[in-house]
């Protein structure tokens, strides 16, 4: 997973956009899962500050995560998007979700890193070209430029 996202990290170094027509999640409390209606347009509300990378040895764009963000970390949501083909993806359970379709999505130029997120499923989610919903925990990621900014951990397949 780690050569996948490295390959693409100028890209993410390279990228600060933010798009508004996003496909719409649903975020879900903790203790309460039918609770609260967050978005991928709510994911899309960061900023982006120049920082020196001393291992990279030049500036990097780092997020800025605005409230609405920090308040779902480590929060259960729903997510509605699509699944990205990329080396190995072998088990099932690591991958990458896109706000867009392949065709639109962050690592083909269409939009910004805040419409993608790695997943860590519990259990392996089979690949599909249709959009799927999956369910777990928000995590963000504003140091390790190695990663994407988002990752969605325990993650599962909702049935629609």
């Amino acid at each position: 997973m780690k050569k996948i996202i490295i390959a693409f990290i100028g890209l993410f170094l390279l990228s600060s956009i933010t798009n508004e027509s996003f496909a719409q999640p649903t975020v879900k409390s903790p203790t309460e899962v039918s609770n609260a209606a967050k978005t991928w347009k709510t994911l899309s509300k960061i900023t982006f500050k120049k920082e020196m990378d001393e291992i990279m040895g030049f500036k990097v764009d780092k997020p800025v995560f605005s409230k609405e963000v920090k308040a779902l970390e480590n929060q259960v949501i729903e997510i509605k998007g699509y699944i990205i083909p990329v080396e190995g993806y072998k088990n099932h359970k690591e991958f990458v979700f896109s706000a867009f379709p392949y065709n639109m999505c962050f690592f083909c130029g269409g939009a910004g890193p805040e419409t993608v997120m790695e997943v860590e499923a519990s259990e392996a989610v089979k690949y599909t070209a249709e959009p799927v919903t999956l369910r777990g925990k928000l995590k963000t990621n504003g140091d390790d430029i190695n990663r994407l900014i988002y990752l969605l951990e325990d993650a599962v397949l909702v049935k629609e």
